[in-house]
């Protein structure tokens, strides 16, 4: 009986499969887990504040509104997004942290209600890491005896979670903060240097240098990183100017 309230009637492989998935799921966020929290989200702050910010000015010149109109336009789009950006990043953040909390208090209580089958999960484990015979057995119950580091043990064995990846929240908000403000001035800078294609430039620029900075973190390819972020980007960007274009000349 303990055994099914523990693995529901699945192998132990199925088991620690199923807890794998469920780990990742709870470790899931936009821009992974390898890069640490607050990077990847000024990363992905400053690259969506460059697009979004070009679509708007693309929207908005094709409308022939005047530049200080646009100008306005694009202050006040800056301040709402800033804002939604940081507390969307904490949100999240928090969620994720809830999430994984919920998983450490259903782990600590297998470990102190469900011991065999936690005993059987180890044993699995790292019989597939190459430990058999009383080598096996002894490492196991020395894992078994600190119930502390056993815990840890499973969270990332067993569900893939390494506690200290996970950075405070607010933390995370910081980077959204600070990816959202480099990335707004970098547009500024492009407005005030050519009032035509500084921006468009500018805002490429961002997602470039947004794209290389994960891409060599993370030990991906840089140049498929970076041409597709931009690709993207392009295709978003010409797609909305053509039919922007067509509204304005055919419907308007």
């Amino acid at each position: 009986m303990e055994t099914n309230s523990h693995f529901k009637g699945k192998s132990v492989l199925k088991h620690i499969k199923d807890a794998r998935y469920k780990g990742k799921s709870a470790a899931g966020e936009g821009h992974g887990i390898d890069t640490p929290g607050h990077i990847a989200s000024a990363a992905d702050a400053a690259k969506d504040t460059a697009i979004c910010t070009l679509l708007i000015w693309i929207i908005a010149n094709a409308l022939k509104l005047p530049h200080k109109q646009i100008y306005v336009l694009f202050s006040l789009f800056i301040f709402g997004f800033l804002l939604w950006k940081i507390g969307r990043s904490a949100i999240l953040a928090w969620f994720r942290l809830e999430h994984i909390n919920n998983l450490i208090e259903d782990e600590k209580y297998e470990i102190e209600n469900n011991r065999k089958e936690e005993r059987d999960e180890l044993m699995q484990m790292y019989q597939t890491k190459g430990f058999a015979g009383s080598l096996l057995d002894k490492v196991v119950d020395v894992l078994m005896s600190d119930d502390n580091k056993l815990l840890g043990l499973m969270l990332e064995e067993e569900f893939g979670i390494a506690l200290e990846t996970y950075e405070h929240p607010l933390k995370q908000a910081l980077g959204t903060a600070i990816g959202v403000f480099l990335s707004a001035c970098a547009l500024s800078i492009g407005i005030i240097s050519s009032e035509d294609n500084g921006l468009f430039f500018a805002g490429f620029i961002v997602i470039f240098i947004s794209s290389y900075i994960i891409a060599t973190i993370e030990q991906l390819n840089i140049l498929n990183s970076v041409v597709w972020n931009l690709a993207i980007g392009f295709l978003a960007s010409f797609g909305t100017y053509f039919i922007a274009q067509f509204i304005v000349g055919n419907i308007l």
